[in-house]
C-alpha cells in the first residue's frame, strides 16, 4: 500500500471527523497525534493482510516468540521512517500547522517493558519485519508498566506508569481470537480403553483478550504483529449484589482476574505476587499456544506438521511454561501419545538463556504451584522422573548430577532445567555467555546434550539507534559510505576508509558537540538542569543492580572529588557523569545507590567552582524516548560490570555505533567488541572471569585493597562522612565489614585498574585526533552487533526459517 502527499491529507481528514467528530481547522495537537497514528496503523494493516496471504500461499514455517515483556519505545517515528514516509507526513502537518516533532513528543513509551529484556525483544520484531521472516511475538497488554520513577531528595518513588492514553492507538483488538484461561482446580483420570481422559473440574476462568501492535520493517513487505493479551473476568456482572447496595463486592469478582494483566513484574517479596507472577507467566502461555495451534489447524488441519511449520522461541525462563503447557494440549485436548507429544514439544521449543545469576533462575514453590496450576504440576512430574531416568542412564551412580539436573529438587521446580530439557535447541547471548553455561551453569546439560547448545549474540536495532535517533551522523555516514548500511549494517566498516580523514574526523567532532547541546537544551527545557556541553559525557544507563556495578562508578567520582577538594585548581577536563535506570521496588541496596549518587550530585552543586569541572546527574524515569536523545551524546559508555556476570548487554552496542568509547571489563558482548575494534579503541580493565573465580577461591578481603591505595581510602572513608549531610556508612561497611561477604561484587578489587583505565582514557580525550578516530572505529565496526545479524543466525541455526520470496 503506497501513500502519495493526498492520500495522507485525505486520510487524516477522514479519521478527525470520524474518531473526533472535528474538522481540520479545529484540530488539537492530541486529536492530530491521534488521526496521524491512525492513518500509520491503517497502511501497517494493509501489509500484514499481504504479507500473511504470501506466507500462507508459500507455506512458510512461522516463528512465535514468547516474552513477558517487550520495550517497545515510541513507535510513530520509527514507522514513518521504516516506511519511507516521514518527509511527506511533515510536510502534510506542516500545511496544517503542526510540527511533526512535537507530535513524535506527544506519544507516550508503551509500559510493556523493562529492561534489556524487552529491548532486544523490540529490536528482533524490527529484524524479522526487515528480513521478512514470518514471525509473531506474543505478550501481555499491561495497564500499567514496571512503574514511573520520581527522585525526591534521592529517594525512588515508584508511581503509576500510566501509558495508555495515546499509547492504545496502535492497538488494534482482536475479539475474534479470545480465549479461555483455566487456574486452580482439581483434575481427575479417568481410563477408558487403555485411553486417559483428563477431568478437570472446580476451576477459575479468566478470558484472554488479543490486542495486536503491528511492527514495520525498513523498506518491506513484511509485518510482524506483536500480539498482547489482556485478562478478562467471562462471569457477568453480579447485579443482584450491585442492586443490593453491596458495590464493592459486585464488581471485584471482575476485578481479581483483571490483575493478572495490570502491571509488568508486581512485587514478589510476599506469597500474593509470587502467585500473581505464576499467574500472568501461565496466563501468557496458555493464551498464546491455543492461538498458535489454532491457527496451525486452521491452515494445515492437524497438528502432525507443528514442528516442520512452528518454532516457539521462550526468550528466559518466564514462558517455559510452553513447554508443559504443549504437552497438555496435545495430549490432553488432541490425543497424541506422551511420546509423540514430547517428540513434538522439544521440535518446536528453543530456549535463550538471559543470565548467569542464580537468583535470576527462576523457581516456584512446588506447593504453590501445584496449586494454582494442577495439571500442569502432574505434566512436570512426569517430565522429570522420565529425564531422570534417562539421566541416570547417561551418568549410573552420580546422584549429585542427576539432582543438579533435576527439575524438582527440595520442593522447588527449576525452571531453567525445564527450558533446557524441553528444548531442542539452547543459546546464551555472547560468546562468553555462553562458555559460561556450557562450563557453569548449565555443565551437566552440555554433557548430556552438547549438539543443544550454541551461541547467538545479542543485536541492537540499528536503524532506530543509529539512523533515526542520530540523523546528524546518519547523514554523514549516506554521504561518505552510501545508504547501504540501512538494511546491511555490515557496510559500516566502509568508514574506516576514513579514519585518516581530517574534515571527516572533525566534522564526527561537530555532530556530537551538536547532539550534546541539543540534549543540554532539553535538559534545561524540561527538567530545568544545567549540563555543560563542552564537558566530557561519560554516561552508564541501565538497570540498577550490584553486578552492574553503579557503585564502582561512584567510588570513582568522590576519589575524583576528594581530589577537587584538596586542590580546586587541579587542572582537568570538565567532565559529567550521567546516570540513568529503575531499582526493582524491593531491592533496597540497589535504592541506596540512587540515593548515594543523588547525594553526591547534591553536595557537587554546592560547590560552583568544583562544578565546573566535575558534575553529576541522574536522569529521573529512564526510558527508551529518554535513551534515543542521550545515546548520540556519550562520550564515553561504562560497562563495568563484574567479569562473568553480564550475560551480553546492549547498551553497549547502542553507545558503540553512535561514535562513544568503551571503558569496561570483559564481560558479556564487550568481549567481541573488544576483538572487533582492537585493544587500541577501548579501555578494557579489571579482573577477567577465570581470574574472579580464582580470587573467590583464595578467599576474597575487600580490605586488603582498600588498605593499599590511598584515593580509594579517602573515597570509602568519605562514605562515613557523607555528602550534602547524609552519611552513607551503610555502604562503607558493606564494603569492608559485611556478615555475609563484604564488597560481593568486587568493586574494590578493581578499583585500580579501573582509575587507571580512566587515566589512560583522558590522556587519549585530550588527543582530539586520537580521539574521533577511536570513535570512528568503533562506528564503522558496529555492524556485526546488528539485530539483523542476530536474527539471521536465529532463523539459520535454531527456528530453520525461510524468507518470505518477494514478489515484486
Amino acid at each position: 500500500m503506497t501513500m502519495n502527499r493526498k492520500d495522507i491529507q485525505e486520510a487524516i481528514q477522514n479519521k478527525l471527523s470520524r474518531y473526533f467528530s472535528v474538522a481540520l481547522e479545529d484540530a488539537t495537537k492530541e486529536q492530530m497525534y491521534k488521526a496521524t497514528v491512525l492513518t500509520v496503523r491503517d497502511i501497517l494493516a494493509q501489509k500484514r493482510k499481504y504479507f500473511n496471504a504470501q506466507t500462507k500461499e508459500q507455506g512458510k514455517k512461522k516463528v512465535y516468540y514468547m516474552c513477558m515483556e517487550f520495550l517497545m519505545g515510541c513507535s510513530l517515528r520509527t514507522n514513518l521512517c521504516n516506511l519511507g514516509i516521514e518527509k511527506d507526513y511533515l510536510e502534510v502537518l506542516k500545511e496544517y500547522g503542526f510540527n511533526l516533532n512535537e507530535i513524535y513528543e506527544m506519544e507516550s513509551d508503551p509500559g510493556l517493558g523493562n529492561g534489556g529484556l524487552g529491548r532486544l525483544a523490540a529490536c528482533f520484531m524490527d529484524s524479522l519485519s526487515t528480513l521478512a521472516y514470518p514471525a509473531r511475538g506474543y505478550s501481555i497488554l499491561y495497564e500499567y508498566g514496571l512503574f514511573k520513577q520520581k527522585l525526591a531528595e534521592g529517594e525512588q518513588i515508584e508511581l503509576p506508569d500510566i501509558w495508555m492514553p495515546g499509547g492504545d492507538a496502535w492497538l488494534v483488538p482482536r475479539q475474534d481470537k479470545s480465549c479461555i484461561v483455566r487456574f486452580g482446580g482439581t483434575i481427575t483420570e479417568k481410563w477408558d480403553n487403555g485411553r486417559c481422559e483428563i477431568i478437570h473440574e472446580n476451576y477459575e476462568e479468566v478470558e484472554a483478550v488479543p490486542y495486536d501492535m503491528l511492527v514495520s520493517g525498513a523498506n518491506s513487505e513484511a509485518i510482524t504483529t506483536l500480539r498482547l493479551w489482556k485478562a478478562q473476568d467471562i462471569r457477568n456482572f453480579n447485579m443482584e449484589l450491585f442492586s443490593q447496595g453491596q458495590y464493592v463486592k459486585a464488581v471485584e469478582e471482575n476485578t481479581v482476574a483483571q490483575t493478572i494483566s495490570k502491571v509488568l513484574y508486581p512485587n514478589d517479596n510476599h506469597p500474593e505476587g509470587k502467585l500473581l507472577r505464576l499467574s500472568q507467566q501461565y496466563f501468557l502461555v496458555s493464551a498464546s499456544l491455543q492461538n498458535i495451534i489454532h491457527d496451525h489447524i486452521s491452515i494445515y488441519k492437524n497438528l502432525n506438521t507443528l514442528p516442520e511449520k512452528v518454532a516457539i522461541h521462550i526468550n528466559d525462563t518466564h514462558p517455559a511454561l510452553c513447554i508443559p503447557e504443549l504437552m497438555r494440549i496435545l495430549m490432553d485436548l488432541h490425543n497424541y501419545s506422551w511420546e509423540q507429544a514430547w517428540d513434538m514439544v522439544v521440535k518446536t521449543m528453543s530456549y535463550t538463556n538471559h543470565t548467569v545469576m542464580p537468583e535470576a533462575l527462576e523457581c516456584w514453590n512446588e506447593g504453590l504451584f501445584r496449586l494454582k496450576l494442577p495439571r500442569l504440576y502432574m505434566i512436570i512430574r512426569e517430565i522429570n522422573e522420565r529425564f531422570c531416568a534417562d539421566a541416570w542412564n547417561c551418568f549410573p551412580g552420580n546422584w549429585d548430577k542427576v539432582g543438579r539436573m533435576s527439575i524438582i529438587n527440595h520442593g522447588q521446580i527449576r525452571m531453567a532445567n525445564l527450558s533446557v530439557i524441553g528444548s531442542h535447541k539452547i543459546n546464551g547471548v555472547s560468546a562468553l555467555h555462553t562458555d559460561i553455561l556450557k562450563s557453569n551453569t548449565f555443565r551437566d546439560f552440555n554433557d548430556m546434550y552438547p549438539e543443544r547448545f550454541l551461541n547467538v549474540t545479542n543485536g541492537i536495532a540499528h536503524r532506530r539507534w543509529l539512523c533515526y535517533s542520530n540523523p546528524r551522523l546518519a547523514n554523514l555516514l549516506d554521504n561518505t559510505i552510501g545508504d547501504g548500511y540501512r538494511t546491511n549494517a555490515a557496510e559500516l566498516v566502509k568508514l574506516l576508509q576514513y579514519q585518516d580523514d581530517a574534515p571527516i574526523l572533525d566534522e564526527l567532532a561537530k555532530i556530537k558537540r551538536a547532539n550534546k547541546a541539543d540534549f543540554s537544551n532539553y535538559m534545561k527545557r524540561t527538567a530545568g538542569v544545567m549540563i555543560d556541553p563542552d564537558s566530557i559525557f561519560d554516561v552508564q544507563v541501565k538497570r540498577i543492580h550490584e553486578y552492574k556495578r553503579q557503585l564502582l562508578n561512584a567510588i570513582h567520582i568522590i576519589s575524583i572529588y576528594c581530589a577537587l577538594k584538596e586542590n580546586p585548581n587541579l587542572d582537568i577536563k570538565p567532565r559529567t557523569f550521567i546516570f540513568g535506570g529503575k531499582a526493582a521496588p524491593g531491592y533496597y541496596m540497589a535504592k541506596d545507590i540512587i540515593r548515594l549518587i543523588c547525594y553526591i550530585s547534591a553536595d557537587i552543586q554546592k560547590n560552583p567552582k568544583i562544578k565546573k569541572k566535575l558534575n553529576v546527574l541522574f536522569l529521573e524515569n529512564y526510558n527508551v524516548s529518554l535513551a534515543e536523545r542521550l545515546i548520540p551524546t556519550a562520550d564515553v559508555s561504562e560497562q563495568i560490570s563484574l567479569a562473568g556476570k553480564e550475560a551480553s548487554g546492549t547498551g553497549n552496542m547502542k553507545f558503540m555505533i553512535n561514535g562513544a568509547v568503551t571503558i569496561g571489563t570483559l564481560d558479556g558482548a564487550n568481549v567481541e567488541i573488544c576483538e572487533e575494534v582492537g585493544n587500541d579503541n577501548i579501555f578494557i580493565f579489571g579482573h577477567t572471569a577465570e581470574e574472579v573465580d580464582e580470587l573467590w577461591k583464595k578467599g576474597y578481603a575487600s580490605s586488603y585493597y582498600y588498605n593499599r591505595n590511598d584515593s580509594l581510602k579517602k573515597a570509602i572513608d568519605y562514605l562515613q562522612t557523607g555528602f550534602n549531610g547524609r552519611s552513607f556508612a551503610d555502604i562503607a561497611n558493606y564494603l569492608l565489614f559485611s556478615y555475609g561477604i563484604a564488597d560481593p561484587y568486587m568493586c574494590l578489587a578493581d578499583f585500580d585498574f579501573y582509575q587507571d583505565a580512566h587515566r589512560d582514557l583522558m590522556e587519549a580525550y585530550g588527543d582530539s585526533t586520537r580521539w574521533n578516530k577511536m570513535s570512528l572505529v568503533n562506528i564503522a565496526k558496529a555492524g556485526k552487533f546488528a539485530a539483523d545479524r542476530s536474527i539471521m543466525d536465529y532463523a539459520h541455526d535454531i527456528w530453520h526459517l525461510q524468507r518470505l520470496k518477494s514478489k515484486k
